[in-house]
């Protein structure tokens, strides 16, 4: 079974060039790798991995910029295996990734997604822990060794706190392809095709293996958009909208949460001192933080 690594490019060409280091310096060698170059204006990393070699590797340079969703679409119409990973360009694969999600899938072979346990780095490389992974280590589950999760269990966890690394999931395409990127989103749009996964009967399987390594910095989308406010807009919108479904689903519990948002709501108190010479920003905390919250019907 050929793991497809899915790796959308525009950054930091020193990153990139170590993010594809640490795929061909997998252990098992049972991969493909596909670079979907989003317009970068300097060509060289483009012509950097295409020199490599590896037939194992395919660059592709999009002929105009298709932002976030658009890159994560595209990418999973690219796949051509039964399971893939949708990569980061400045992330890192510990050697042993592959062969452990081949592992994994050859247990629980009907399994949605799978994800490992990642290790924070800086912009650096150093191993870090930032408040948002701190928390993030506060809602995710706790039992130990493998755990398979389904069902309204499922989205109640990930509504209280979405404590999953999007770049380190494995997902199984036809689970993806069913549902797809909402192009309304951009910063929730993992969460949100989570939770459609989960309300089609989808399981996720949690691994202890720490074989991914997620790069935490200030550039990242999450992090501008946190700061101006806008992240909270597509947040509660997100929440809001997500309880109405999964109180038609009948999943009570899960709605509440939803409708509660806790967690997005203190993510918003804490940004409050970075936005203070923003008022736009300012409002929009202010107003996801005290005001987000509705009662449940």
């Amino acid at each position: 079974m050929t793991i497809d690594i899915m790796m959308p490019f525009y950054g930091d060409p020193g990153v990139f060039r170590d993010a594809v280091q640490s795929v061909l310096a997998q252990t098992d060698r049972d991969w493909r790798l596909v670079v979907i170059d989003d317009v970068y204006p300097d060509t060289a990393p483009g012509e950097w991995v295409s020199g490599l070699g590896d037939d194992r590797i395919v660059y592709l340079r999009n002929e105009v910029n298709l932002g976030v969703s658009g890159n994560f679409s595209r990418s999973v119409e690219l796949v051509r295996s039964e399971h893939f990973v949708l990569m980061g360009c400045d992330d890192l694969l510990e050697p042993e990734y592959v062969a452990t999600m081949r592992a994994a899938v050859g247990r629980h072979p009907d399994a949605a997604y799978f994800q490992p346990t990642v290790t924070v780095i800086d912009g650096e490389g150093r191993p870090c822990l930032p408040l948002p992974d701190r928390v993030k280590g506060w809602y995710r589950p706790k039992a130990p060794g493998e755990q398979i999760m389904r069902g309204e269990e499922l989205a109640v966890s990930l509504l209280r706190g979405n404590w999953t690394y999007f770049p380190s999931i494995l997902w199984r395409t036809d689970a993806v392809r069913r549902h797809g990127f909402d192009a309304a989103f951009e910063v929730v749009l993992d969460l949100n095709l989570q939770l459609e996964i989960v309300l089609d009967g989808g399981a996720l399987v949690v691994l202890p293996d720490a074989v991914f390594r997620y790069r935490r910095h200030g550039a990242s989308v999450s992090s501008w958009t946190a700061s101006d406010g806008t992240r909270f807009d597509e947040e509660r919108a997100f929440f809001l909208s997500s309880a109405a479904v999964l109180d038609e689903r009948g999943w009570r519990r899960a709605a509440q949460v939803a409708r509660a948002h806790w967690s997005s709501r203190f993510n918003a108190v804490t940004r409050v001192p970075s936005a203070l010479r923003n008022a736009r920003g300012l409002r929009s905390l202010a107003r996801h933080a005290i005001t987000g919250w509705s009662p449940s019907r």
